[in-house]
């Protein structure tokens, strides 16, 4: 079977659609395949699938992804977020890029996306709790935020900040994690493809509990890498130190790459269960997305950087 790879610059405004067609046009354009091949793909499915790589999968239902999240700035319970975000002000919403580049800046959420075409990709999203989801996201290419702030040449890695504001994230107010969240990625995983900066998903407005009003997705790597309401973009030449790695060294490294071979202290990461489904799965190499991905670790003991 021949299938025709798209590049993600490929993807058409055009193309991004709403939740119901989603869900009932047997050709969903755009898709990320996330299978054995790792390509970008046409989807080909039956309603509701889209083909990644040699297989259909479903696409999880808008109201799962909505109600089953973790984002412990508005509590620790999956469905704590979408009971109490409800309320949270996305606009006005500054991004301050700084550090080490030449166009520093702050940055309006309009003005900030406004230059870039928006596209549609579905990507899985695995967490490091052994459950997944396969989601539509709505997005641009994070590189190309890298590319307008001209990063110097001691510019190493990328850091992520969230936002702090008790006042409309009740769980700041205590001590369950270091405020603010922060996550980081090496300057190549920053400006890989497959690396973007979400709006929306299912051809909506990136809700409140999924991240908004913007978010990182990082597919290849544990989902709680990829850092919610985000407010600054840093450019630094050391390394990060995330807030999971602060609040657990051993249990947290910086890459979380997802990785079947190497379990959490407390359960194994051999499989995994997608959410609105019974059975479990075998868990794939960077989440499937190896032929992209696994030539950025060439070399790396990737039992060592965890």
């Amino acid at each position: 079977m021949l299938i025709r790879v798209r590049k993600p610059s490929d993807v058409a405004s055009s193309e991004i659609t709403p939740e119901s067609a989603y869900l009932n046009r047997r050709a969903f354009l755009g898709a990320v395949a996330a299978g054995t091949a790792g390509v970008l793909a046409e989807g080909t499915g039956a309603a509701g699938l889209v083909r990644t790589g040699q297989q259909e999968e479903k696409l999880t239902p808008y109201e799962d992804i909505t109600t089953y999240n973790n984002f412990y700035e508005f509590g620790t319970g999956k469905d704590d977020p979408s009971k109490n975000a409800k309320n949270f002000r996305t606009r006005p919403w500054t991004i301050a890029v700084d550090g080490h580049c030449a166009k520093p800046g702050d940055y309006q959420l309009e003005d900030f996306v406004k230059p870039y075409t928006l596209e549609d990709r579905v990507y899985r999203l695995r967490c490091v709790e052994a459950w997944s989801m396969v989601i539509p996201w709505r997005g641009f290419p994070l590189r190309n935020v890298i590319a307008k702030a001209e990063p110097t040449s001691r510019a190493k890695y990328v850091e992520f900040t969230t936002l702090v504001d008790p006042s409309q994230m009740p769980y700041q107010r205590t001590n369950i994690l270091d405020w603010p969240y922060i996550e980081g990625l090496r300057m190549d995983e920053a400006m890989h493809d497959l690396t973007l900066l979400v709006t929306g998903l299912y051809g909506k407005d990136l809700p409140n509990q999924n991240g908004a009003p913007l978010r990182l997705i990082v597919p290849w790597k544990y989902g709680f890498k990829s850092i919610k309401s985000i407010v600054r973009i840093r450019f630094v030449e050391e390394q990060p130190v995330p807030t999971w790695v602060v609040q657990n060294p051993r249990e947290y490294g910086f890459y979380s790459n997802v990785n079947p071979e190497v379990d959490h202290p407390r359960w194994t990461q051999r499989n995994e269960r997608r959410i609105g489904e019974f059975r479990r799965r075998p868990t794939l190499m960077f989440n499937g997305y190896a032929e992209q991905v696994a030539s950025l670790y060439a070399g790396m003991d990737l039992r060592k950087y965890y």
